[in-house]
């Protein structure tokens, strides 16, 4: 393999998506910890985190008692409503979903702000649909200035725990598998 090929590869796979996001400056992102929509977005997190866990649970479930299982996928439904509609009601707070580009490792932004490169901020994310919130410290690793003013924010994810990383690899498998479905039914249509 060619020394430029390997050198383009990245560890992780990126997405385009649509997110909530409110970028929180440093010394902001202490005094948030205590904060009643940054306890919401924990437990956002924690849900799904749990839901996620639960599924391999689920399944042994089923194999003995289909019944009961039923019963809990209908309980894991309520649930999963109710954290959306906290979700939508975070939503409001932080504002409209923006483009952006998505990894395991860190996301990119376009921002009408310049952040200084090798800075941490603190990121309020929610991944849509399913109302996913995570509170993540990223550090800039680029900022260069667009044609129209805005600013390109290229940024790596600190600290991630592995229930962090697990729920992004989830959301950027399950968009990837929306994607897929989607063009082949486009396909299909024509």
């Amino acid at each position: 393999m060619p020394t430029e090929d390997t050198e383009d590869r990245r560890e992780y796979y990126r997405i385009e998506d649509m997110i909530a996001l409110e970028i929180l400056p440093p010394e902001h992102a202490e005094t948030v910890s205590g904060n009643g929509s940054t306890q919401l977005f924990n437990l956002l997190g924690e849900l799904h985190q749990l839901e996620f866990e639960a599924q391999l649970l689920l399944r042994q479930i089923a194999e003995g008692n289909r019944t009961l299982a039923n019963y809990l996928k209908v309980q894991s439904k309520r649930i999963d409503l109710i954290g959306q509609a906290l979700a939508q009601d975070l939503v409001k707070d932080i504002g409209p979903a923006r483009e952006v580009v998505l990894s395991e490792g860190g996301i990119s932004i376009t921002h009408d702000q310049p952040l200084d490169e090798d800075s941490i901020w603190t990121l309020k994310l929610v991944l849509m649909p399913q109302g996913l919130g995570m509170l993540l410290t990223a550090r800039v690793a680029s900022c260069q200035t667009l044609d129209d003013g805005q600013f390109a924010i290229g940024t790596s994810f600190e600290a991630l725990t592995d229930a962090q990383r697990q729920l992004l690899a989830r959301h950027i498998l399950q968009k990837q598998a929306t994607e897929r479905r989607l063009a082949r039914e486009s396909l299909q249509g024509i």
